[in-house]
């Protein structure tokens, strides 16, 4: 069975995010997928330091959350990423996760399905949700799209349980997203092979 991990990066454990990944969540499971909500808590994540030891070690230095999904991260066939929005942005810790998290991780990413979800009251989801698929975009990643961009909307969970459109657009997201893990699947009982990739080349402007 396919697993998808799902990052709830709100403070609040049980609040608008989540509402939004459970029910992606609960679709999932109807379609055979295997969920794994992972909620990142309220104490403060550190940023990357730039310090450059992943690319020996492929672990971060600072021993939390980063490393226990990276130890996981072959296990996962797709990743969804949760976010409420702050001056137009993701969570600020969800930031600092996901920027360690790809730096470390980034090339077992690749051919992994990925979406980015994102809670707001008013305005500021689709920059959220701009921010949030760079990740997947530079990693080889898949992004699953679904009928609208991926948000809820509501000050409290009781008013995304309102926003029928918003939790639709989440059953729509998951459906999208399992169908494709079945066709991936299906595309490698026919030997279909994994893309070859060139050597990364990196060109700087400054000479």
């Amino acid at each position: 069975m396919s697993k998808v991990l799902l990052i709830n990066g709100s403070p609040h454990e049980h609040g608008c995010t989540y509402t939004a990944l459970k029910e992606i969540a609960d679709t999932l499971s109807k379609n055979e997928v295997e969920p794994v909500i992972l909620y990142l808590g309220k104490k403060p994540i550190a940023g990357c330091i730039a310090c450059g030891k992943c690319e020996a070690t492929g672990r971060c230095v600072f021993q939390d959350q980063v490393n226990e999904v990276l130890d996981q991260l072959d296990d996962y066939d797709g990743i969804i990423v949760g976010s409420p929005v702050y001056y137009a942005g993701p969570a600020g810790q969800l930031c600092a996760f996901l920027d360690r998290l790809f730096y470390c991780g980034g090339d077992r990413m690749a051919g992994k399905l990925a979406a980015s979800v994102v809670s707001c009251r008013r305005g500021g989801a689709s920059a959220a949700f701009d921010r949030l698929n760079k990740y997947f975009g530079i990693s080889n990643m898949h992004i699953v799209g679904s009928q609208y961009w991926n948000q809820v909307h509501g000050l409290v969970p009781e008013d995304v349980q309102k926003d029928e459109e918003g939790l639709q657009t989440m059953r729509t997201l998951a459906q999208n997203m399992a169908w494709m893990l079945k066709n991936i699947e299906a595309g490698k009982k026919q030997n279909v092979p994994f893309p070859q990739y060139e050597d990364i080349i990196s060109t700087h402007f400054i000479r």
